[in-house]
């Protein structure tokens, strides 16, 4: 059995709907308290009324916006100064289905910004602790794009990649320290992102739609993968070894990486 009273509070960014809302609903189902974090206050404060009723749990919320300095620093203080935080959840951001010619740069940035710049802080904010207390839990929300970036907008993309390194690089630095780290590679999934990102559901045709995954089952595989010890979770993946055999080749080319002379088809004849 699980002592639910010593699962301790987690932070969820993005929590007002979509993927973060489910994570708020299943985590405290599982014993932790919430934190919730989300420009909207009416659907955070409708949310966590509910999850506190139908669970018991704790459940604050905090409508913030991590576009602004001074909220992410608000956050950041927050995850400095409550010992009671043992999980982050970095689920907060927004996409675009924009080509490069047609992409908006202030959006790129916007984009940037939330996904790559709010995230990194946050992060950068709660690790002290967690190496201090010898434990604690960060899940970060990538996509499949992060190893898929032909299939939607570029900066997106690229901002996802970036979270799938940043975690890999966190569980290099912190595995050894009782720090458990996650990147979760959602595939397009039934939320308001799409709407968000130009392109909205119903406008998609019906076998696209139909492709889409329920943020429920998108959330309760994520935990699963979570609870097998997963680094990087692929709910969509039918076979495991697929990822295993990429990661694999990536580790073998990394010694060759390193060598200090160019490789041979680099190497220019002589000149007559």
């Amino acid at each position: 059995m699980v002592d639910k009273s010593a699962l301790g509070t987690a932070v969820i960014t993005g929590a007002s709907s979509g993927i973060g809302a489910v994570y708020a609903e299943r985590l405290a189902q599982r014993g932790y308290d919430l934190i919730l974090v989300s420009r909207d206050r009416v659907k955070l404060e409708s949310g966590a009324t509910h999850i506190a009723n139908s669970t018991g749990r704790s459940v604050r919320v905090l409508p913030t916006d991590l576009t602004e300095c001074y909220d992410i620093t608000c956050i950041e203080e927050l995850l400095r100064s409550d010992s009671s935080i043992t999980m982050l959840v970095n689920n907060a951001g927004f996409g675009s289905t924009a080509s490069v010619l047609e992409a908006d740069a202030d959006r790129m940035q916007a984009l940037i910004n939330l996904n790559v710049t709010a995230l990194t802080r946050l992060t950068y904010a709660v690790v002290p602790q967690f190496v201090q207390r010898g434990h604690g839990t960060i899940i970060n929300i990538s996509s499949i794009v992060a190893i898929a970036p032909e299939l939607l907008n570029g900066v997106y993309g690229g901002s996802k990649a970036f979270v799938l390194a940043f975690t890999q690089s966190l569980h290099h630095e912190l595995q050894a320290k009782g720090v458990r780290v996650q990147a979760v590679l959602p595939p397009g999934t039934r939320t308001q992102f799409f709407s968000v990102a130009g392109t909205p559901i119903e406008t998609m045709t019906e076998e696209r739609r139909n492709r889409l995954m329920s943020p429920e089952d998108l959330v309760d595989a994520a935990l699963a993968g979570l609870d097998q010890g997963e680094l990087v979770t692929l709910p969509s993946l039918p076979d495991k070894a697929e990822w295993e055999e990429y990661e694999a080749a990536r580790q073998r080319m990394i010694p060759n990486l390193l060598r200090p002379e160019p490789a041979e088809r680099y190497r220019s004849a002589p000149q007559a």
